[in-house]
């Protein structure tokens, strides 16, 4: 687990990728999305941030959780002895990101669930012009109890309205609401110009 850095997600992310994406990251995922557009922006067509974080440029993603006054997910996770990687509560976890999902969906969700490694969200990334001046989306999840949806309003503050958009949903709108996002997707791939 010590392996695992943001920077091999940010690997991954672009060597998965032939023709330009639209590139969506959903929680912890807004950091490896814009690695990878730091490291290959002529791969992506834009960024969507599905009720994610959106990083700050010198800032790891855990310095930007815990600076924030509310902590949701306190007490929610484990580290492990060697604190190289962390597990969540299962008891917590219906409660934390799938409180609005059908019992179908947490069932499938809570089978795939492991530990994740620490080092990516410890990880400070620094932002250029190369992830910053593509296009970029942002879908709060109004519901979200994982991500308080201030937050999310708060990362997105000084976006064009037109690039942030919402769901009446929880933490997973995957799951919540699959039609709705995919509508969501659609819609900003149209704004795009993309089929």
């Amino acid at each position: 687990m010590a392996q695992v850095t943001l920077d091999l997600y940010a690997q991954a992310i672009v060597a998965a990728i032939t023709d330009p994406v639209i590139l969506v990251g959903h929680s912890m995922a807004g950091y490896p999305i814009t690695a990878a557009a730091e490291r290959a922006p002529e791969k992506i067509a834009a960024l969507v941030y599905l009720c994610a974080y959106v990083p700050r440029s010198g800032q790891s993603l855990a310095e930007m959780r815990r600076a924030w006054p509310s902590q949701p997910l306190e007490g929610a996770f484990r580290v492990s002895k060697d604190r190289a990687s962390f597990a969540f509560e299962p008891t917590k976890i219906k409660d934390k990101f799938y409180h609005d999902c059908p019992p179908e969906a947490v069932a499938l969700a809570m089978a795939r669930l492991g530990p994740e490694p620490i080092a990516p969200q410890e990880t400070p990334i620094t932002l250029t012009t190369a992830s910053q001046s593509l296009p970029r989306h942002y879908i709060r999840c109004t519901q979200d109890r994982a991500i308080p949806p201030a937050f999310q309003q708060s990362m997105t503050a000084g976006w064009p309205a037109a690039q942030v958009t919402t769901l009446s949903t929880g933490h997973s709108p995957f799951f919540a609401a699959p039609q709705a996002l995919a509508q969501r997707l659609i819609d900003i791939a149209a704004t795009l110009g993309t089929p």
